[in-house]
C-alpha cells in the first residue's frame, strides 16, 4: 500500500488485533462471577506504573472521579493517557505527577470555564509530553478499530489539518479511486475507568444519555474498571436487555461509587459543582496552589466517603441533585 503522508506523533496504545485476541483469551474470563470490590483493590490489582490508560464519560460529563482520586491516592507514576475528551480528570492527573504522557484531542481546558493552569504549566515545562494529537472522532475510530479487531480504520477524518502531521496515522491511496484516505491505528489502552448510572455485580452495565466513546472503549481496553452510581440485581438487568450497553465479561472490577463523578455531572442524577471545579481553577494557578488542593481533597481524605463529606457532604449533594432537577440532563 503507497503511503503518501505519515504523522510524526507517537503511536499509542497499538497492538497486532490478533495478539490482543490472545492475550484476552489468557486474561479475560467469561464466568459469571461477583466482582465487587473497593476502589482501592481495583486500581491496586489493576493499574500498574507505565500503563495507558483511559476515562470514559465526556469532559465534565460521567466521569470516573473516584478512580482518578484512587490513582493519585496510590501514587501511580508514569501512566499514558487518552486524552480523548479529557478535562478535569487528566488535569487532576497530570497535576499530581500520574501521566507522564498524553495523546490529545483535547485536553488542557475546562471548555466554558477556562484554560488549565495546573496540566498546561506541567507541559510547557516538560514533566507531561504530548506524544501525539489526534481530533475525538479520530479516538473513538481508533476504538472501533480496535472493537472489531482491526489494525486500522480507514477515514477522511485528520485530511488536510495540522493535526494529521501531529498524529500517529497515515494517508494512503485509496486501491480503488487513488484518492488519498487516513488510516487511524487501532488503539488499545491497558485500563480503561468507565462510570455508570447502574450495573449487577457480575459488570452488565447500562447508561442514561449519550454513550460518547464508552461503547467502543470498553471493547478495545484490555482492563475495565467499572464505577457506578448503584448496584441492582442482575433480575432489574435481565428485564430489560435492550439497556445494557457494557457486558459483564468486558469487565474486571465493578465498584459502587454514589456521587462517584463529582465534581462532574451524572446525566439524570445531579449536576456540575461548579463552586469546587471553581476553586480548583483558582488554586492551581501555582504549583503550590495545586498542592495544596490535592493535599486538602486527596491525601488528606482516608477514601471518597471522607471527601465526599469534605466538599459539604450530603447537604452540598442533595443541592446538586436539584439543580439537576431544573436543568435535566437531557440532550448532554
Amino acid at each position: 500500500m503507497e503511503i503518501l503522508e505519515e504523522g510524526v506523533g507517537e503511536l499509542i496504545g497499538w497492538h497486532d488485533p490478533d495478539e490482543n485476541r490472545g492475550w484476552v483469551q489468557r486474561n479475560k474470563s467469561r464466568e459469571l462471577r461477583d466482582k465487587r470490590m473497593t476502589i482501592g483493590e481495583a486500581v491496586s490489582t489493576f493499574v500498574h506504573d507505565g500503563d495507558f490508560i483511559a476515562s470514559g464519560g465526556f469532559g465534565h460529563v460521567r466521569v470516573s472521579m473516584v478512580g482518578v482520586y484512587e490513582i493519585i491516592r496510590q501514587g501511580r507514576q508514569g501512566l499514558t493517557m487518552a486524552g480523548k475528551t479529557a478535562v478535569h480528570d487528566a488535569d487532576l492527573l497530570i497535576a499530581a505527577g500520574c501521566v507522564e504522557r498524553i495523546e490529545v484531542a483535547y485536553a488542557f481546558g475546562h471548555e466554558l470555564r477556562g484554560l488549565s493552569p495546573a496540566s498546561r504549566r506541567m507541559v510547557e515545562s516538560g514533566q507531561c509530553k504530548v506524544a501525539a494529537e489526534i481530533s475525538n472522532a479520530g479516538y473513538q475510530w481508533r476504538f472501533l478499530a480496535a472493537m472489531m479487531g482491526l489494525p486500522f480504520i480507514p477515514s477522511r477524518n485528520l485530511l488536510g489539518s495540522d493535526t494529521l502531521k501531529h498524529s500517529s496515522a497515515r494517508v494512503v491511496a485509496d486501491p480503488w479511486t487513488g484518492k488519498p484516505i487516513c488510516l487511524l491505528p487501532a488503539c488499545y489502552p491497558d485500563v480503561a475507568l468507565i462510570h455508570v448510572p447502574r450495573c449487577d455485580k457480575y459488570g452488565d452495565a447500562q447508561m442514561d444519555g449519550i454513550l460518547i466513546e464508552d461503547f467502543e472503549l470498553a471493547r478495545a481496553a484490555r482492563r475495565v474498571i467499572l464505577t457506578t452510581e448503584e448496584i441492582i440485581s442482575e433480575e432489574r438487568i435481565r428485564s430489560e436487555p435492550w439497556r445494557t450497553v457494557i457486558p459483564y465479561f468486558l469487565v474486571d472490577a465493578v465498584v459502587e461509587a454514589p456521587y462517584g463523578s463529582h465534581p462532574c455531572q451524572m446525566p439524570y442524577r445531579y449536576y456540575f459543582d461548579e463552586e469546587h471545579i471553581r476553586s480548583w481553577l483558582q488554586r492551581s494557578k501555582t504549583v503550590e496552589g495545586a498542592e495544596a488542593f490535592l493535599l486538602e481533597y486527596v491525601h488528606g481524605v482516608e477514601d471518597f466517603a471522607a471527601y465526599l463529606e469534605k466538599v459539604g457532604g450530603s447537604k452540598k449533594l442533595h443541592e446538586l441533585k436539584l439543580v439537576e432537577e431544573l436543568h435535566p440532563a437531557e440532550g448532554v
